[in-house]
């Protein structure tokens, strides 16, 4: 079981921060690979990547980085090789993913963001070809290379400290493309199902330039897909594609920066609201596990009265757009409600992070949040539950010792 999600920040300072932005130029397409390569050429250490990923229980392949020039223009081209000759990796199952993200040490807010973009790929898959996402197969992706594709983008954005993803239209390519169902169009249906109300086109180019695993990152990332957003790059990262196809770059790049509006600005996210009075109370705590997997933000229960004064409850979902649809679908298979409602508010957050403190238990986490001159610090209950129990001291103090620390600690800051 994996705790709920966090919002903190690795390295962030207290005080005013300003958006860290990621701008993905899909002017030639999208798939994994190319994100990789784009993150390394913008300058996330191989190396790091490759230990970050050491996490997730896979063995059996290296990443492999080399320069190449795609229409002449140079570009970093990442693959995931084999360790050894032997037959591809299995077609991935919905639970096989499942169960390798679950027993990972990954931090829980990577997991959480990679279960959400599986969950994309296996709804997708599913509904074009009729059937139920554990069903499904993703048989033009080998699990080993569609797993590193997608955490090594989700822990490549976390090493350059992005805060918020945003994109171009993508470029879909044309003709058509082989698979294991037979000879089908480009877009293939489950990057079209992906796509869905997503900017895209085609410049013609008769190959396929946007893959599932590359829509499926972009759906759950991006919050918007403009021209360019108000930013100022200080790096740019270019990912090569797999062929050259010689008249255009058959390329992907991000370009990474600071917001030029103000701190803290505005977000939009979506509230997802249902009322339920003929439900066993033991399975919220079930359904809320589950919606946290599966990218709520934040997740409520409210006491309500329902019609004919009957006491009821109102489940309430924060969430971002891009897991709005899976969400509900979580909802309405594992509640007893028949339906739900949605709506886009806009939010002010404070800027997070966590940082340790030492107390006479041992380590507590404690979370820093700032916005101006304000600074909040609040230690993690459960770090200050251990510290009590090991050092006999009661809860009450270990909390009062951790608040002391954090306060030298913002001081010091």
């Amino acid at each position: 079981m994996l705790p709920r999600r966090g919002t903190g920040k690795k390295g962030a300072e207290t005080g005013a921060k300003r958006r860290r932005i990621a701008y993905f130029d899909c002017s030639s397409g999208i798939s994994g690979d190319m994100c990789l390569g784009a993150l390394v050429d913008a300058g996330v250490s191989l190396e790091k990547l490759s230990t970050a990923l050491k996490r997730l229980p896979l063995r059996g392949y290296r990443l492999e980085r080399k320069k190449v020039l795609r229409a002449g223009l140079a570009a970093t081209k990442v693959d995931v090789v084999a360790a050894s000759k032997g037959p591809r990796t299995p077609a991935a199952s919905w639970e096989y993913v499942r169960s390798i993200i679950l027993s990972s040490s990954l931090r829980e807010e990577i997991a959480s963001k990679g279960l959400a973009v599986f969950k994309l790929l296996f709804d997708a898959e599913a509904k074009v070809h009729g059937t139920t996402a554990g069903k499904v197969h993703l048989h033009e992706l080998g699990a080993v290379d569609c797993m590193v594709d997608i955490f090594g983008t989700l822990i490549g954005l976390d090493l350059l400290g992005v805060d918020e993803v945003y994109a171009s239209a993508v470029n879909l390519g044309s003709g058509t493309i082989k698979t294991c169902h037979g000879i089908m169009p480009v877009p293939a249906p489950a990057t079209a199902e992906i796509l869905k109300h997503m900017a895209v086109y085609s410049s013609g180019i008769p190959y396929e330039l946007a893959t599932p695993t590359g829509a499926a990152l972009l759906k759950y990332l991006a919050k918007g897909v403009v021209a360019v957003p108000a930013f100022t790059p200080d790096t740019i990262g270019t990912g090569a594609g797999s062929r050259d196809t010689g008249d255009s770059p058959n390329v992907l790049r991000i370009f990474a920066g600071l917001a030029a509006d103000a701190p803290n600005a505005a977000e939009r996210v979506t509230i997802i609201e249902t009322n339920i009075d003929d439900m066993n109370p033991q399975i919220y705590e079930y359904l809320t596990e589950r919606l946290f997997l599966a990218g709520a933000l934040d997740v409520s229960l409210t006491q309500t009265v329902m019609k004919k004064m009957r006491p009821a409850v109102l489940l309430t979902v924060l969430c971002e757009k891009a897991s709005r649809d899976s969400l509900i679908d979580i909802i309405l298979r594992e509640t007893t409600t028949i339906g739900v409602r949605y709506h886009e508010v806009s939010r002010v957050t404070m800027d997070r992070q966590i940082r340790q403190v030492k107390t006479r238990g041992g380590s507590v986490r404690v979370k820093f949040s700032s916005r101006g001159d304000v600074i909040k610090a609040m230690p993690e209950y459960d770090d200050c539950r251990k510290a009590a129990k090991k050092s006999g001291a009661s809860l009450i103090e270990i909390a009062e010792e951790a608040k002391r620390a954090a306060g030298r600690e913002g001081r010091n800051r």
